[in-house]
């Protein structure tokens, strides 16, 4: 399996990180299927204030255009990002339209 790192910042607002972390307790059963039919066989996302990080593991069948198809061609995972968006600001950084942004390993050990 393959690992990826991807980033994201939140509004900076208290009350909006709750309810985005509110949300994420109880995602939609439509997104965990689109999730796990992409070939994202592990999803963690951790977060520190606003700055969220998310971890993929996923299988060899796995990329981010063939997820970004399915999608695309999927209602309830569209209203899914649409409500997110009340809650996620993209990166200072990012393109229009961009939001989980990867991460490149700067380090590694192992011991």
């Amino acid at each position: 399996m393959k690992r990826h790192c991807l980033t994201l910042d939140l509004k900076d607002d208290a009350s909006l990180i709750a309810k985005y972390v509110e949300y994420h307790e109880n995602v939609w059963p439509e997104v965990l299927d689109s999730i796990r039919d992409s070939g994202i066989m592990e999803m963690e996302i951790y977060s520190i204030e606003n700055r969220l990080f998310m971890i993929i593991e996923v299988n060899e069948e796995f990329s981010f255009e063939k997820k970004s198809e399915m999608d695309a061609k999927n209602h309830r995972v569209q209203d899914w990002e649409v409500l997110m968006w009340n809650y996620q600001k993209a990166l200072p950084f990012a393109k229009p339209g961009e939001k989980w942004l990867p991460m490149h390993k700067i380090f590694n050990f192992s011991a």
